[in-house]
């Protein structure tokens, strides 16, 4: 599966118009988040646990948006708005892809949020969503900590 994506400038050539566009579309990002109750916990887990299929319409008008932009604006257009050219981006699944969205998944019902939905919640005043963000930056710590040793360790059996 192949997906077409603007390509990121390098952070030296960001321009202030690049940066407006992100910091607006965080902003609005977050907003949704917490206009759609994904900031609460207790709202994605009663989701989780088929109890409110609220979220699935906000997921699922989500996923419209998104197939658009990334299907029909390239096509329309001969390069982004901000700058930049389209690249064809080809997806390899592995089995740390597999293992890894396990934990998140499994991290995800546990807690009843994912990174995004718990910073936007800090910004509503759920302190206690500090856990789940610990508890990302502590995985990403181990990943990043573990992955040279299994990058050697592939080498060694192909070699």
């Amino acid at each position: 599966m192949s997906t077409v994506h603007a390509a990121a400038a390098p952070a030296e050539r960001q321009t202030p118009l690049a940066i407006i566009a992100v910091v607006t579309a965080g902003a609005l990002f977050g907003f949704g988040l917490a206009h759609s109750g994904m900031v609460r916990p207790e709202v994605v887990l009663s989701f989780l646990q088929f109890r409110d299929w609220g979220l699935m319409l906000v997921m699922g008008g989500a996923l419209v948006v998104a197939l658009a932009a990334y299907q029909l604006y390239p096509r329309a257009s001969a390069r982004p708005v901000l700058g930049g050219a389209f690249e064809a981006h080809t997806a390899r699944m592995h089995r740390d892809t597999f293992v890894g969205s396990a934990l998140f998944g499994v991290g995800w019902g546990l807690s009843g949020a994912c990174p995004g939905p718990a910073i936007a919640g800090l910004g509503t005043g759920n302190w206690q969503l500090l856990w789940v963000l610990v508890g990302a930056l502590a995985g990403a710590w181990l990943q990043g900590a573990t992955a040279p040793v299994a990058a050697s360790r592939a080498a060694v059996q192909e070699g």
